[in-house]
């Protein structure tokens, strides 16, 4: 079998794949012609953040097992097209946590005690002792929004600078915060309160610009925020003038919207110390990420289940072509349930009814999982590690089933649980269709599309008509709508499909026609 490794590639990394006995070429800088030439007669491809591996590489892949990406995001890569002809693609999620969380631990150190403004005034001769006077860490207070892998590990080296520890993820339970010497509470309540605040999100519809004018406003005209996970979870613009004007005392950033940051802002102030995306950079990073996506290509090659896929896992032919339409309906009401519930929540349950229960859905309750959690955990959700990211988050998965299903020949329903709420969405395939039948008490009959908002509201006259008024001047093309059937007067929910995402200020809007008591969107 032949390996192809196409972007540099730390020597340990390549000395594995070289001493487990498979043919590895090393070929890196290929364009898209070249690459579509060379991946010919592959079974493997290795590659970093260079190598775009586009469908018409995978379409030219005539022997390729999988994708292996030496590093955690893999936007250089169709997943899509590679699912699609069975090649697993694998990155490497656990290789530069610790290289991230150090380095958050740097920033916020240097912007305690002004070291880079302070190096850089001593370098041009100047002697500003009183100038750089510092903080201390200890007994100042944390906020960490996202208790992942690399927000855990921060707050973990926090606590050994006497730092105190406020949280936020809608994922992590109190128990499992209060384990890890966190106290869980708002984004809102991490502003107010805290000296430091760290993010530590994916970039996702929900966490874009969480940090903004709002939250800067309630801040603390000492507070110093850092930013190494990814660009835009800040707003940019709200922290230079939040900066700028003193409304907070510094800010620490490595990652930005734009990479590089030309003309950015953020580089003009001296209360800002940026850094260039140096999170992972480190050289133990590069060899761990290296030596993981080997292994991975090894265990692969040699017929052994991948343990980083970020695609859905291998599916029997015949199997795939009866519960694909399940492994779309689950995931979509993962994410329909998870985003109803408006809460942290600790469990996940998954039941099957009909013929569907007679069949092996363990996919298609990966994919309930995977939709669910990427509502707050975000994209890096993924068939392989739904499971462990579920259960490292404190949220319980159960199964059941049952061979009648009274309307349909099969129904599956997925149901988030926690805080004493729950919500279940309920729904089935019509060929390869899929339909939601049901959200908690209220029939509906709808077919899923890529935005949906979900209003609930109280039956009852000159509801409808207002919500539509709302979303036509705010020029948002309807495209369906369904109402759950209720006695005048219950409250039930509608489901509106539109042509386009729905700013948060639109959803605002929506909430203020009387008996509307929430609205929220949905994208699949």
């Amino acid at each position: 079998m032949k390996i192809l490794v196409s972007d540099s590639l730390s020597q340990e990394g390549l000395a594995i794949l070289k001493e487990s006995g498979f043919d590895v070429i090393v070929d890196t800088g290929l364009s898209e012609d070249q690459l579509v030439e060379k991946i010919k007669g592959i079974d493997a491809l290795v590659i970093r953040s260079g190598t775009q591996v586009t469908a018409s590489v995978i379409e030219a892949a005539d022997r390729l097992k999988i994708i292996g990406r030496a590093g955690v995001g893999v936007d250089n890569v169709d997943t899509e097209a590679a699912t699609k002809k069975g090649i697993i693609v694998s990155n490497t999620p656990d290789g530069n946590t610790l290289s991230a969380a150090e380095h958050t631990c740097a920033m916020m150190m240097a912007m305690a005690r002004n070291i880079p403004q302070a190096c850089a005034s001593l370098r041009s001769d100047k002697w500003e002792r009183n100038k750089f006077m510092g903080v201390e860490l200890s007994g100042k207070v944390l906020g960490v929004v996202g208790l992942g892998r690399i927000g855990a590990e921060v707050a973990k080296r926090a606590q050994a600078f006497n730092m105190t520890i406020l949280g936020y993820d809608p994922f992590v339970s109190e128990e499992r915060a209060k384990s890890m010497g966190i106290t869980l509470t708002t984004v809102e309540d991490i502003c107010r309160k805290a000296d430091f605040i760290t993010v530590h999100t994916p970039l996702t519809k929900e966490t874009k610009h969480i940090i903004n004018a709002d939250m800067f406003s309630v801040m603390k005209p000492t507070a110093r925020i850092i930013n190494c996970a990814r660009g835009g979870i800040i707003h940019e613009g709200d922290l230079f003038e939040a900066v700028n004007s003193g409304k907070i005392a510094g800010a620490a950033i490595d990652v930005f919207v734009e990479e590089p940051p030309t003309g950015s802002d953020l580089l003009k102030s001296d209360k800002i110390i940026v850094t260039p995306h140096l999170g992972a950079s480190t050289v133990e990073a590069q060899v761990n990420v290296a030596i993981d996506i080997a292994y991975e290509v090894i265990r692969v090659l040699n017929g052994e289940g991948a343990k980083s896929a970020v695609n859905i896992p291998a599916v029997r032919p015949e199997l795939m072509e009866i519960i694909s339409p399940y492994v779309k309906l689950a995931e979509v009401s993962g994410k329909i349930a998870a985003t109803l519930i408006g809460t942290s929540y600790d469990k996940i349950e998954q039941a099957y009814y009909g013929e569907i229960a007679g069949k092996d859905v363990r996919t298609v309750t990966l994919a309930a999982i995977k939709g669910a959690l990427q509502v707050a955990v975000g994209p890096g959700v993924n068939y392989v590690n739904a499971p462990g990211l579920a259960k490292s988050r404190g949220v319980e998965v159960s199964e059941k089933k049952s061979d009648t299903s009274d309307e349909y020949a099969s129904v599956l329903t997925v149901t988030v649980s926690g805080g004493g709420k729950s919500v279940s969405v309920m729904g089935t395939a019509v060929g390869n269709d899929i339909k939601i039948i049901q959200i908690d008490k209220s029939r509906v009959d709808v077919y899923p599309s890529a935005h949906m908002i979900f209003a609930d509201h109280i039956n009852k006259p000159n509801v409808i008509g207002p919500c539509c008024q709302i979303l036509g001047e705010n020029n948002i093309n309807i495209s369906g709508m369904q109402v759950g059937y209720v006695k005048i007067g219950d409250p039930t929910i509608m489901v509106i499909s539109v042509d386009s995402d729905v700013p948060e200020a639109v959803l605002k809007r929506l909430t203020t026609v009387d008996g509307v008591l929430s609205a929220k969107i949905v994208a699949i």
